[in-house]
């Protein structure tokens, strides 16, 4: 398979930057534009399996705590949005909000991978694999501690709810 539109190499390296970042930046200023109610509700996609053990699957596969605090909060680059490098409370209407904004995180991610074929329409197959990859790397480990995080504090708020 042939790339649709041929550029020479500086161009390629170029436009991708300028696509990823349009993509990146577009992409979180939608979902800022969410409501937050749309992510307060219980989706069947945000939901927390049981076999992800309150997040502690993610901690034992991939050692969240130890990388996590590594990963910059995409709410410095739009100067919008929820900080969720720490906890703006304890109480439950605090953390049920932190855990709405996890949703919203994973949502922006989630989505932020989608664009990656597009990548193929002007770059050679080898390096549209190799934008494949950029957009699971960069994204995938964001997602992963938006799942940890919310499985935590959903074991938490759950407490709080049967009392």
């Amino acid at each position: 398979m042939n790339m649709i539109v041929s550029f020479p190499n500086h161009w390629i390296i170029i436009i991708d930057i300028l696509a990823w970042t349009f993509f990146h930046l577009s992409i979180s200023a939608i979902c800022l534009k969410l409501p937050l109610v749309w992510f307060l509700r219980d989706h069947f996609w945000f939901q927390i399996f049981s076999w992800e053990k309150s997040g502690e699957l993610w901690q034992r596969l991939f050692r969240v705590k130890r990388w996590k605090g590594y990963i910059i909060d995409g709410t410095i680059f739009l100067k919008k949005g929820y900080s969720k490098k720490g906890l703006h409370g304890i109480g439950l209407r605090d953390l049920t909000i932190f855990a709405a904004e996890t949703k919203r995180a994973e949502f922006t991610h989630w989505l932020s991978i989608l664009p990656a074929p597009l990548f193929f329409l002007w770059n050679p197959v080898w390096a549209g694999w190799v934008m494949i990859l950029y957009a699971l790397v960069f994204n995938l480990p964001i997602i992963v501690v938006q799942r940890y995080n919310r499985g935590r504090i959903t074991a938490i708020t759950s407490k709080f709810v049967k009392k």
